[in-house]
């Protein structure tokens, strides 16, 4: 480095350009220093395990308190034998997938105290609604949240489904501040007291919706929630046991498809993030 600049100079260079290319020159072997220090566990073993090359957290096999030990009634437990037990456990199994599809709602006016949709919302509502209909799945039910966007993006889909498919509707799904993000955003930010009460909602409604199938349920389900990209974004984070803080990291169009997948072991497994195949490219729209 010294060499470098002596020359530098030697030849005329302004001392301003000598530190400019000073600057360049350290900023370059940091890069370099970072790059080999991300691909250190390729080519550096040094005697260490596996798994110290590759740090992992654990997966929480009971995050739903679900799992058949969690089910069975204590007392019976207490009093069973060895083969009693075994067939408590088995009693108190899964064995359907649960399949959720969590619905954002479509574009909507900002500028109304009930932000209901904008013709181009109520538009991809419709198109939604074609394509749930002729994806050949047998949808089980339907939740919606009360907030009006949400409740006419619903109603537009059901215009395309079965008139017997269960629906209801629910506040705990309504749109707030699930989680105080990280990074923080430059301008949006909640007061602490919102975030205290609108994250615990937010937090119950993902206990209530997020679950393996209880042992009774022999058939796998598909059920739609019709809901908000804050509230659908959390969800994510929460069923793959992400960090929470990261949920505003992604962005999901409007009427977008999230297709989450928990097996009967409670596993947890995703099949689209914010699909909207079924848009034209002049449909498309985040807001």
């Amino acid at each position: 480095m010294v060499g470098i600049v002596s020359r530098m100079l030697k030849f005329g260079v302004p001392t301003a350009a000598v530190t400019a290319g000073v600057l360049l020159l350290n900023d370059e072997d940091q890069g370099k220093s970072m790059f080999r220090t991300a691909l250190a566990f390729t080519q550096n073993h040094n005697g260490k395990s596996f798994d110290e090359h590759f740090p992992r957290g654990e997966w929480d096999k009971n995050w739903d308190f679900r799992d058949p030990i969690s089910l069975v009634d204590k007392r019976k437990w207490e009093k069973a034998d060895e083969e009693g037990r075994k067939k408590l456990i088995e009693e108190n199994k899964a064995s359907a997938t649960r399949n959720i599809f969590l619905i954002r709602h479509g574009q909507y006016h900002l500028d109304r105290e009930h932000k209901s949709l904008t013709q181009l919302g109520r538009e991809q509502a419709e198109l939604l609604g074609k394509r749930l209909a002729q994806s050949d799945i047998k949808f089980t039910s339907m939740t919606m949240s009360t907030m009006t966007r949400a409740t006419e993006t619903a109603n537009i889909i059901l215009k395309h489904l079965p008139e017997d498919l269960s629906r209801t509707s629910s506040s705990l799904i309504e749109e707030g501040p699930p989680y105080p993000p990280v990074p923080d955003h430059k301008t949006w930010r909640p007061l602490d007291p919102e975030f205290y009460t609108e994250a615990a909602r937010i937090e119950s409604a993902f206990r209530k919706i997020f679950h393996r199938a209880p042992p009774s349920q022999k058939e796998d389900s598909y059920e739609l929630i019709v809901c908000h990209a804050n509230v659908i974004r959390y969800f994510i984070c929460r069923a793959l046991q992400f960090p929470p803080e990261g949920w505003l990291r992604m962005s999901l169009g409007n009427c977008s498809i999230t297709w989450i997948v928990i097996r009967p072991k409670g596993h947890v497994s995703i099949r689209s993030i914010g699909d909207i195949g079924h848009l034209t490219p002049n449909k498309i729209s985040f807001t």
